[in-house]
């Protein structure tokens, strides 16, 4: 039994000592669902996962305080419904006091998005605050002297682009000109990325007989050559990453990173969502990972490794729409992952305070699954 345990010990800790650098990818941390775990909860969960990046769609501040003193970075979100709003100084002002800095200097709050998709929608109202927003929030954080700790941008969906291949011919929709030119002059001055969903599943289900599977999975494949760079791409995500920084260069910017804020595969859909499956989605997001952990860079940015936000850590049953939006998620709301990626964490059965919690030493962490193990012998 000792011989045992001591053996348990250093397979548990020497993998955890090769974790410790963190696993490099980042989490979008939905919450349209009536099942979740509790955010202290989920604090232990991705601690034991190591991950060290989230993004929220809100400020939820029961997400803040149960992150408080942890080494995860926080995207906080603004929604489309609140663009007007955020165009007033004052209001822009009081929410970065309400939602912001109650929790800044016990959680790592890097960012905060102004709202999410808007150029692909059909409000031209709602588009034309988007800019004015970002400014007057980025003002506001200047004069609370936040500015250098909490960049602002906006997520948008691929179809802003008008064409994305060749990637390097890349270009926006020439609708939208007007108001990328101004955003992208925004993120020049402020030096914030530029952030896209990308999602090659839609391009899959959308042209199942003309798009490779393999090539939207990362698996092997003859991948596509770009007739005017030469550059090669064996995986859909890296084309759709270059075209968008071929667009960003056609008008003229050469200084802005391009981050993806949201990219994923759904284990279930309905039955016209071809490629919805589980092994999929297995697929997809476990080769990302490793690319991910490899720090690659995109073919036409090879020392710039890619910045992604995986959707999502939880599937969400309240989310309306297809079957595969309710099926993005990693894990279920109990814990058990969705499937086997080679992420191992720990879901624990009770709510622990922030201080509790961090009270705990590393070793602690890293000594649950031995403790399991023992208990089981």
């Amino acid at each position: 039994m000792a011989t045992l345990i001591r053996v348990l010990l250093i397979l548990v800790l020497s993998d955890s000592i090769v974790s410790i650098r963190g696993l490099g990818i980042g989490i979008n941390y939905g919450q349209i669902a009536n099942n979740l775990p509790s955010p202290s909860r989920v604090a232990y969960l991705l601690q034991s996962l190591n991950i060290s990046k989230v993004k929220l769609y809100d400020a939820n501040p029961n997400v803040l305080t149960a992150f408080g003193n942890s080494n995860v970075e926080f995207v906080v979100g603004l929604g489309n419904e609140d663009l007007q709003k955020m165009t007033d100084p004052i209001q822009a002002q009081t929410w970065i006091q309400q939602h912001v800095l109650p929790y800044i200097f016990q959680t790592k709050i890097t960012c905060i998005t102004i709202g999410n998709e808007v150029l692909t929608g059909n409000d031209t109202q709602l588009m034309s605050y988007l800019l004015p927003a970002m400014q007057t929030v980025y003002g506001a954080l200047g004069s609370l002297g936040l500015k250098k700790d909490v960049y602002v941008t906006t997520a948008h969906s691929t179809g802003i682009l008008g064409n994305s291949f060749p990637p390097s011919a890349g270009v926006f929709r020439q609708d939208l000109a007007e108001y990328i030119q101004s955003i992208l002059n925004f993120h020049s001055q402020t030096d914030s990325p530029f952030l896209i969903n990308a999602y090659p599943f839609f391009a899959y289900k959308d042209n199942p007989n003309q798009v490779s599977l393999d090539y939207v999975l990362f698996q092997s494949n003859p991948g596509t050559t770009d007739p005017i760079t030469n550059l090669k791409y064996d995986n859909m995500l890296y084309a759709q990453i270059d075209a968008v920084y071929s667009a960003i260069k056609a008008m003229g910017h050469t200084d802005i990173q391009v981050r993806v804020s949201e990219t994923g595969w759904p284990s279930k859909g309905d039955p016209s969502e071809v490629g919805a499956t589980l092994e999929n989605a297995r697929l997809y997001n476990g080769n990302l990972l490793s690319r991910v952990q490899q720090n690659q860079g995109t073919p036409a940015k090879p020392s710039v490794p890619i910045d992604v936000y995986v959707f999502a850590l939880f599937n969400e049953d309240l989310k309306p729409g297809p079957s595969s939006e309710r099926n993005y998620g990693l894990y279920y709301p109990d814990g058990t992952p969705v499937y086997n990626i080679g992420l191992q964490g720990f879901l624990p059965r009770m709510d622990y305070s922030a201080s509790y919690r961090n009270g705990l030493d590393f070793f602690h962490l890293l000594l649950f699954p031995v403790a399991f193990l023992i208990c089981t012998l």
